[in-house]
C-alpha cells in the first residue's frame, strides 16, 4: 500500500505507531464505544485527508478480491479485481468494535463470502473529486 493510499503516513495508524487512548473504537482502543457497539460518526479526529473513522468502528467491504498476499498487486493504487483466489471472495479492511487494535492496521484484511452479514461490517462511499 502506497502513502497516499494511506493519507500520507507511514505508521502502523493515521496518529502513529501506538494504538494510544481513545483515537478509535476497538476492543482495545480506550473508547466508551469499545467492545460494544459503533461510535457515531466524527467521534474520533480525521486523518491528514480530513476523512472520518477510516480505522475501527466496522470493517469496510473494500473493492478490492481477496489475495493471500500482494504478489502481482497493482502498483498505482487501484481496485485489485483481477485473478482472484476465489471470485465469491469479498474483502474486508480496518477492523471493528469488537477486534483488538492490530486489525486497525491498514495493511490487516481478510477473506468474506460475498453475502457475509454481520453487525461490525459496512462500507464508505467515495468518489473522485476534480481540483478546482
Amino acid at each position: 500500500m502506497n502513502v497516499q493510499q494511506r493519507a500520507g503516513t507511514q505508521t502502523a495508524y493515521p496518529w502513529g505507531d501506538d494504538i494510544g487512548t481513545n483515537n478509535s473504537n476497538c476492543g482495545e482502543c480506550g473508547s466508551r464505544w469499545d467492545n460494544a457497539r459503533t461510535a457515531p460518526v466524527g467521534s474520533f479526529a480525521a486523518n491528514m485527508f480530513g476523512l472520518y473513522d477510516m480505522v475501527g468502528n466496522v470493517w469496510k467491504w473494500v473493492e478490492d478480491c481477496y489475495h493471500p498476499n500482494y504478489d502481482g498487486a497493482p502498483i498505482d493504487g487501484s481496485a485489485w479485481t483481477t485473478a482472484c483466489l476465489d471470485e465469491h471472495r469479498g474483502e474486508v479492511r480496518g477492523g471493528s468494535w469488537a477486534y483488538v487494535p492490530v486489525t486497525l492496521r491498514s495493511a490487516y484484511r481478510f477473506a468474506v463470502g460475498t453475502d457475509y452479514r454481520s453487525v461490525d461490517v459496512g462500507f464508505r462511499i467515495g468518489r473522485t473529486m476534480v481540483a478546482p
